[in-house]
């Protein structure tokens, strides 16, 4: 299967077969490595030739790979080729008698041969991702929104005249564009912002960040500023907090597929919680959320930063109300319904999503991606909640379940929590697309199921209590996993 990327930089090669994800040019220069490797077994009669067409093949692609652009995962097939080549050439320039034997041979080609199979297996566990094909009937636009709030103070610096910023990305139902039109960057406007994210979030869980270097390659499906899909009428909201140091497009396969269906997503990223945040004047802020390794004070921090991500999420959807308000100069204006508006978030987003809801009335529905809820859980929750969780058990988390459960219990409206079966903490966010399929770290439902899942079930609930779907919501959602259902007044 191949997947067309248009707009790749510096001329690479764009073009990426799925399961490796090797370019062509990738491609081409593993396989001349191999066939040096095996030269050397080859019938006396097919050497020369092999050896020949496989170092023509292999020089100008080494070459080409160099120029525009080398992956640490094609590292280990260079070596292994350049080792081999000597090995393969010498019997064509020298006498036959003189032939290594083939029980000398035997382990440096074993020895080669692994080192080239490194290099697509380290490109099948941390690959260029691609993203899964959109199942709605609208194209996707992007496009990047930065707002300061004049009356909150930024309570991350000790500058008075300091204030809340939060940069925003939108996905939005676009009109259908050519297939040459440049698709957005993954993980930020331009690719020197997506390797300053990539580089911090590998920074932030300790990895190096050449691990990552193919994330900042990878396009999506929107086109920034498109135009605004026609028909006039007026798109859903869906309010979106990352994780904690998260950013804004870690959920972007999950974002594109919902706004293919129809709605607004709006996710942001928190200065000085998320780990990288490139401000329109070119800075860049990185995260000053620092775990204390006290548990009760962390839980208090916490705590804390989950308010202040419930404060952005209001502040940004008080701006797209002025947005939507506007005198039509901004091509979103008159086309976002903010009368049905869902806070949503990953884990720590998650549970500033469920306080989000608590203190505003003008969102109308919760999900929360495997968040364990923060902070006073007073008032009770008003709206419609879907929480999307991986299996727990008191082992894993005595906490998580019993406190969840309290919150979907007082709640005044029907609630719900999925469990999904085979889901890690990751799964519900695009990490499956380009982590090492590990199911401790990513689950276990591969990279084309878990967006999937998590996509199919935040539609059928987003549906149902935003836009009067599926009569059956709690038939519909028991296809993805186990459901418990809450009631208003008997808690199931």
């Amino acid at each position: 299967m191949w997947t067309h990327e248009p707009g790749t930089e510096h001329g690479r090669v764009t073009e990426i077969i799925t399961g490796l994800n090797l370019s062509p040019l990738e491609v081409l220069t593993l396989l001349s490595a191999v066939v040096l490797v095996v030269a050397r077994w080859l019938p006396a009669a097919a050497r020369p030739r092999a050896t020949i067409a496989a170092g023509a093949a292999f020089l100008p692609s080494a070459i080409a790979l160099c120029v525009t652009g080398l992956r640490w995962q094609l590292l280990p097939v260079l070596a292994g080729a350049i080792i081999a080549a000597p090995f393969a050439i010498f019997p064509l320039v020298r006498d036959r008698a003189r032939r290594v034997r083939w029980w000398l041979a035997l382990p440096g080609s074993v020895a080669c041969a692994c080192l080239i199979a490194t290099g697509p297996a380290a490109a099948w566990a941390f690959p260029v991702p691609v993203f899964p094909e959109l199942s709605g009937d609208f194209a996707v636009g992007t496009r990047v929104l930065q707002w300061t709030d004049p009356d909150r103070p930024e309570t991350f610096t000790t500058d008075p005249q300091d204030r809340r910023t939060v940069v925003a990305q939108l996905w939005y139902p676009a009109k259908n564009s050519s297939a040459d039109v440049p698709r957005a960057q993954y993980l930020g406007r331009d690719e020197d912002e997506a390797r300053t994210v990539s580089e911090a979030l590998a920074q932030g869980v300790g990895l190096p960040g050449f691990l990552f270097d193919g994330v900042p390659l990878a396009r999506t499906h929107a086109i920034p500023d498109a135009p605004v899909a026609g028909g006039g009428g007026r798109f859903p909201i869906v309010l979106f907090s990352p994780g904690s140091s998260g950013v804004r497009t870690q959920n972007t396969a999950w974002a594109e597929e919902l706004a293919s269906h129809g709605y607004v997503v709006v996710a942001l990223d928190h200065p000085y919680d998320s780990a990288a945040v490139v401000l329109a004047d070119g800075r860049t802020i990185t995260s000053a959320t620092v775990s204390t390794g006290d548990r009760g004070e962390d839980d208090r921090l916490a705590d804390d930063w989950t308010a202040i991500r419930a404060a952005d999420l209001g502040f940004a959807l008080t701006r797209l109300e002025g947005l939507d308000r506007g005198d039509g100069a901004d091509p979103l204006a008159g086309r976002l319904d903010t009368g049905r508006v869902a806070a949503t978030g990953h884990s720590m987003g998650g549970a500033a999503a469920l306080q989000a809801a608590r203190h505003d009335h003008r969102f109308d529905a919760v999900i929360d991606l495997d968040g364990y809820p923060r902070g006073s859980l007073s008032p009770d929750l008003g709206q419609p909640t879907l929480a999307l969780t991986q299996a727990i058990t008191p082992d894993t988390d005595p906490r998580y379940v019993p406190q969840l459960t309290d919150v979907l219990t007082r709640g005044t409206a029907t609630n719900y929590r999925l469990t999904i079966p085979g889901a890690a903490h990751l799964t519900f966010m695009d990490g499956p697309l380009y982590l090492p399929p590990v199911p401790s770290i990513v689950g276990s439902l591969g990279r084309a199921e878990s967006p999937r899942v998590v996509a199919g079930a935040t539609l059928a609930f987003l549906d149902s209590v935003m836009r009067d779907g599926s009569s059956d919501l709690a038939g519909t959602l028991s296809t993805y996993g186990e459901l418990t259902v809450f009631h208003p007044g008997n808690g199931r």
